[in-house]
This record gives structure tokens, sequence and C-alpha cells, in this order.
């Protein structure tokens, strides 16, 4: 249960990142220094947290190299990715597509993880592609929101599915806590963020509602690993996909005049939420 739990706030955390990064985008459409103040505002949360562990859990730094590699798909070139779909497509329509990444996951956990094979995922990987089906038939989206942002969406579910197989496989078998394991990852992340964006960043003037972003981020990462130290992939991946659901309420709540939430788009958010609890239900 505390799996459960604790994938379901990492869901709520990143739906809200996920609307108030195209917030910020919407005052400073910069992508360089949106991604960079994100990873570095996640960066600091993470390193927080491993410090307030560290009296009961230790550190074992030494150890926690193998994270530093996961963090080089996400945060590193996945964020960056995350940050051009949702300024692209718009939050909403990007969390919708995020939620694919359940079905990519459970296909990797399957087939490398041996994980068990059940009636329901075959269903819910349905519901999931016509969740995807439905939002790529959508034809009322605002002129401004381009449909390459689902491209770097799906691109984003593929880095996101790799990512949680290699940190759920990791954290079978190792002495590093999660809250290290967790920041480890940021620092990989950030590494590959700065070499990459660092020097497009001119100036940092309007970067605090990016870090304040960030900070969603990397209380969702933190929830995330615990999660994945606690349950499968299979369990705990189809909860995570539930932040399609909050990105669209929150969007319809805070950008309703820039980003229009209609009815094919809300049938995918429902069809790829009820596929992805569909396989966590019955796993």
């Amino acid at each position: 249960m505390a799996a459960v739990g604790l994938a379901l706030i990492s869901a709520v955390l990143f739906g809200a990142m996920s609307v108030g990064l195209r917030l910020g985008l919407n005052r400073r459409p910069d992508v360089a220094l949106a991604t960079l103040a994100t990873v570095v505002g996640a960066f600091v949360v993470g390193v927080v947290v491993a410090i307030a562990e560290a009296p009961s859990r230790g550190i074992h730094a030494g150890a926690a190299w193998p994270f530093l590699l996961a963090g080089i798909l996400q945060p590193g070139v996945g964020q960056l990715l995350v940050t051009l779909a949702i300024r692209e497509v718009g939050a909403s329509r990007a969390s919708v597509v995020f939620g694919v990444a359940p079905l990519v996951s459970v296909t990797i956990a399957l087939l490398v993880l041996n994980e068990p094979l059940r009636w329901a995922l075959v269903v819910g990987a349905v519901l999931i592609v016509a969740g995807g089906v439905e939002l790529a038939r959508e034809r009322g989206r605002p002129e401004h929101l381009r449909a390459i942002g689902l491209l770097y969406a799906f691109a984003v579910t593929i880095l996101f599915s790799a990512r949680d197989n290699l940190v759920r496989w990791l954290s079978t078998d190792t002495s590093v806590p999660p809250g290290v394991a967790a920041a480890a990852t940021l620092v990989g992340g950030l590494v590959v963020v700065a070499l990459v964006l660092g020097p497009r960043v001119r100036r940092w003037a309007g970067a605090g509602p990016f870090l304040a972003v960030g900070v969603l981020f990397g209380l969702s990462y933190m929830s995330l690993f615990e999660a994945y130290y606690r349950g499968r992939v299979t369990v705990v991946s189809p909860l995570i996909a539930t932040e399609s659901l909050f990105g669209v309420l929150l969007t319809a709540l805070l950008l309703r005049r820039t980003e229009v939430v209609g009815r094919r788009l809300a049938i995918g958010a429902v069809l790829v939420v009820v596929g992805g609890g569909l396989i966590g239900a019955f796993r």
C-alpha cells in the first residue's frame, strides 16, 4: 500500500509540474532556461532529502554511480523533451501522452524483468492505445499548439519507461537508500542538461517560476523512487500514469483560456488512466 500511495503522490506532483511549466513558458518561452532551472530546483530537493535521510539510512554514495547513468535518460535527455512537448502541444495534451508510459514500462518489465503477464495487461494496453488514438484524432486543438509536441511527448514515455525499469532493477539489490539514489539520478541529469543547455542561457532573470516548478518535480521524483523501492514496475507505473488526469484537470482549471480541453482530450485522458489503472489493479 505504501508504493500505491507514493506513486499517486508522484503523479499529482508531476501533473502540477507540467501545468506549472506551461505557465512559466507562457511568461518566458525559453526552453533552455526552463529545463535547466527545473532540474536545478529538483536537484536541490534531492540533496535536502538525501541529507535528511542519512542519519537513519546512511548514504552509500560509492554505490550510487549506476543511478547517475539513469539520470542521463531522465531528467537528462527526458526533461528537455518534456519542456519541448509542453511548449509545443500544451500541458494537458502532453500529460495524456505521458500517460502511455505504463504500456512501454510494462512491456519492458515483462521482457527484461520477467514480471508476470496477466489478461488485464492486454486490456489495459488496448485502452491506453485507444486513448492515444483519440488524442491524435483531435481537431479542436488551438492553432498555437503544434502536433510535433505529441512526438516529443511519446519519446519522453520511452525514456521514462527505460528509467523506471532501470531504477526498479537497481533497487532490488543495492545498499543505496532511495533519497540518495534519486539525488544521484538528478546529478546525472543536471550534468547532461548543464552541458547541453547551459551555454544557451544568457541570463537567469525570470527563472524563479521554473525553479519553483523544479521543487514540484523534485518532490515527485523522491516519491517515485520511494515507490519503486517498494513496488514492481507493473504496480507503480500505471499509477504514475494518472498524472494524465491530474494534468488535464489542472489545465482546465488554470489554463482554460490558452488550452481548450475538449471532448476528445477528456476521453483520451480517461481511457489512458483507466487502462493504466486496470493494469495496476489486476497485476
